[in-house]
């Protein structure tokens, strides 16, 4: 069942989510520490997915949308790299915390320029029910988007062509870390 809130709404309650799990992440023991970084990795990624697919094409639209949408995706591209190098090297690597870090402060400057740019230029060319629309589509984007970050896919195109099969992959792989993790 969707909650009835548009778009904006629900990606700025995502920032904040991804907010909560910085610091779950920064602050928990070893036993957590990799689950709550598990999760982290699976929001930003289905978000940022989503945003791609569905938000940035919408605001691209927009007059003053397209160096705006540009400058989100060069970010997105750079957090998806960093987030792809802390995945590969794991919570409890050398220059783990270091790199978290860094990456922290990319995605809280890159949620902080959406919220600031991108979501109210949304808002003013749309209308409620369209945002509410978008919400849905939201959700169900990110139902079936990769759970990990593919650092050069960030256009709908790209998504439309590599999502799918690179879904199915990501997931599979979460399956069975998650049976290895139980076995542990």
């Amino acid at each position: 069942m969707s909650e009835d809130i548009d778009v904006v709404t629900l990606l700025e309650r995502q920032h904040e989510e991804i907010r909560q799990l910085f610091t779950e992440v920064e602050d928990a023991g070893n036993a957590h520490r990799a689950q709550a970084f598990g999760e982290l990795v699976k929001l930003l990624s289905v978000h940022e997915t989503a945003e791609e697919e569905l938000v940035h094409p919408e605001v691209r639209q927009q007059q003053g949308g397209e160096p705006i949408v540009e400058a989100r995706i060069r970010e997105e591209r750079r957090a998806k790299e960093l987030l792809s190098s802390l995945d590969e090297l794991g919570p409890d690597a050398e220059g783990f915390d270091t790199l978290l870090r860094e990456l922290r402060d990319d995605v809280l400057a890159h949620a902080d320029h959406e919220e600031q740019e991108e979501f109210p230029l949304l808002r003013r060319t749309s209308d409620e029910k369209r945002l509410r629309a978008m919400a849905d589509t939201v959700r169900a984007a990110e139902a079936i988007a990769p759970t990990r970050p593919h650092p050069g896919v960030e256009s709908p195109g790209e998504h439309l062509v590599l999502g799918p099969p690179t879904a199915l992959m990501d997931r599979a792989r979460d399956a069975i870390r998650s049976v290895l993790r139980q076995k542990h």
